[in-house]
């Protein structure tokens, strides 16, 4: 954890304020933003004077002058900077105050501090309203710099921490610039089924969703708790029926009045709704129920195989088919084993999809997307991604004004392939074989974007047998019409295509797949019934963070990361 020098803001960041002002209470909440204070263009200097509710909790503390105030580092989260507020050991027991990560409400008043000292304006306190105390003993998040693999251990706590509080904001940043982009274009937001019953990629590494496992433990219990009939108790029950039966018969035969008629019926339905009920607790056997050897989904909650999804893309597409642009971004998920610091077993994608447009069109759109969003971020995060040039990348805010102005490079795959092998032939090792047909790998992607081009690269025009059975077929029979985003830091950032709107085409690569046709019928129809030309891309939107933020590792760009053998939370 790395404190970040206070210096004043960038000057375009509130350079429309009026500096003599009245600094404004936040809307939901009896206190200031510690942005409103330091965030400003003076650094806040223009506020001295004015008598503010200050909130937050206590990066650093230290008492000085042999215990007779105390000087404390305080963040609420809005920006990176903090506000430092000074408290007089009359006002408050200095000891209670100083640990990091106390929550402190303080009021008091704005004043410039002496010169020569770096913070602009700074808080003294006249009343502590609120502690909410810490005990350093037991304190896990100490002021002392930590590695983010520590703080991976301690999920509930690191957002408060001055880099991951950074990471959120950005990513809270790209998230408005990305419904912001499309929202402009006019693109529909589509909220997609997080629960599926189809395989987007085909690659069957899905997370299956079923209640068959806790319906047999639950029946477990109960045959133990409850054990299932004995055929002596069944022949019991139907001996009972029999009886009963036989005794309606006489009472029949004697001209029996009605009023008993109808009560010796009414026994035997009900020995034989209790024989009913006893044979179909006969049937209940433990474990997981089969059919014909194999598992019996169709006893399953939704009569069916179901997953979470890996991508929203197919159900979009049925509104693009429809409604012309939409968007869709939400969770996916993907049961990899994989530990690398690349992959994550549930993480956020952008999955638009654009209805009478090609592949030519796809690329178009997903530069201007990727642009948008670098642009957004220099404009509106700037002190933040200061923050991760100075403590993480000192190339993050370079790399961002690159992308934002530069046209991105287009090859197709073939001519890829070709440059790889040019560089191999030059004396460049790869780990993985360069070859015509091979997906490329993360080290072929970054070769090409940081070394050869040393600016974005969209690849495409990809073999058929490496891509998905959507992508639209190419009049070559070899390549279909995809296309993926290759930047610097990450490698493949988006991944897209022109998707497949003939129905005959579509159908045989299904087939050609080993794909079942039934789950797909309804995407099948959509060929079927007013076919569309169309196309799309998913962006992993950790993969942006990581691009933005120059951080290594995908577990520390996402709130909660779940990957093999972690939960946590």
């Amino acid at each position: 954890m790395v404190e970040r020098d206070q210096a004043a803001p960038p000057a375009d960041q509130l350079a429309a304020m009026d500096l003599t002002d009245a600094v404004q209470n936040h809307a939901f909440s009896d206190r200031v933003l510690i942005r409103s204070i330091v965030g400003r263009p003076d650094g806040g200097a223009g506020l001295a004077g004015q008598r503010v509710r200050a909130a937050g909790w206590v990066r650093t503390g230290r008492e000085q002058g042999k215990g007779t105030f105390a000087f404390l580092e305080l963040n609420d989260g809005s920006c990176p900077a903090n506000l430092q507020v000074i408290v007089d050991a009359g006002v408050a027991v200095l000891s209670k105050l100083v640990a990091t990560g106390t929550c402190v409400v303080v009021d008091g008043i704005l004043k410039v501090p002496p010169e020569g000292t770096r913070q602009r304006i700074e808080l003294r306190v006249e009343k502590v309203v609120h502690i909410g105390e810490v005990d350093p003993a037991k304190y896990p998040i100490p002021k002392t710099k930590l590695t983010l693999e520590f703080l991976r251990d301690h999920l509930h706590l690191r957002s408060r921490t001055n880099t991951i509080a950074a990471i959120a904001r950005i990513r809270n940043a790209l998230a408005f610039a990305t419904h912001s982009f499309f929202q402009e274009h006019h693109f529909l937001y589509v909220h997609t089924p997080i629960l599926t019953t189809s395989d987007c990629e085909g690659a069957g590494e899905m997370f299956q969703v079923t209640t068959l496992i806790s319906e047999a433990e639950k029946l477990e219990k109960e045959l133990i708790k409850n054990p299932p009939p004995s055929e002596a108790d069944i022949e019991a029950a139907r001996q009972l029926v029999s009886e009963r039966g036989e005794a309606v018969k006489q009472l029949k035969a004697a001209k029996a009045s009605k009023a008993d008629i109808a009560a010796s019926v009414a026994e035997l339905n009900k020995a034989k709704e209790s024989l009913s009920k006893l044979e179909e607790r006969s049937k209940l056997k433990p474990g997981i129920p089969q059919k014909d050897g194999k598992i019996d989904y169709t006893q399953d909650f939704f009569a069916r195989q179901a997953f979470l999804t890996v991508s929203g893309q197919l159900q979009v597409e049925t509104y693009a088919c429809a409604v012309s642009n939409v968007y869709t971004f939400g969770p996916t998920f993907r049961a990899e084993h994989s530990h690398t610091s690349r992959h994550l077993a549930e993480f956020w994608m952008v999955e638009p999809e654009i209805a009478f447009a090609d592949l030519q069109d796809d690329m178009s759109c997903a530069e201007a997307y990727v642009k948008y969003m670098c642009k957004w971020l220099l404009e509106k995060c700037l002190d933040d991604m200061e923050f991760m040039a100075k403590n993480y990348d000192k190339g993050c805010i370079d790399r961002l004004r690159m992308v934002a102005s530069t046209p991105f490079v287009r090859i197709s795959y073939t001519e890829a392939v070709e440059l790889l092998e040019e560089a191999v032939r030059g004396g460049k090792k790869f780990e993985n074989e360069v070859e015509w047909g091979i997906d490329l790998a993360s080290e072929h992607e970054r070769y090409l974007t940081e070394v050869k081009f040393q600016k974005p690269v969209i690849v495409y025009n990809y073999p058929k047998g490496i891509k998905a059975f959507y992508m639209r077929l190419n009049d070559d029979l070899k390549t279909v019409a995809a296309m993926d985003v290759l930047v610097p830091k990450v490698g493949e950032l988006i991944g897209g295509s022109q998707r497949e709107e003939r129905y005959d085409v579509i159908r045989e690569r299904i087939t050609e797949m080993g794909l079942p046709l039934e789950p797909y019928e309804w995407y099948l129809d959509l060929r079927r019934y007013g076919t569309v030309k169309h196309c799309g891309f998913g962006l992993g939107f950790e993969r942006m963070i990581l691009f933005a933020t120059g951080i290594d590792n995908i577990r520390d760009v996402i709130p909660f990361p779940r990957y093999p053998g972690r939960a946590d939370l």
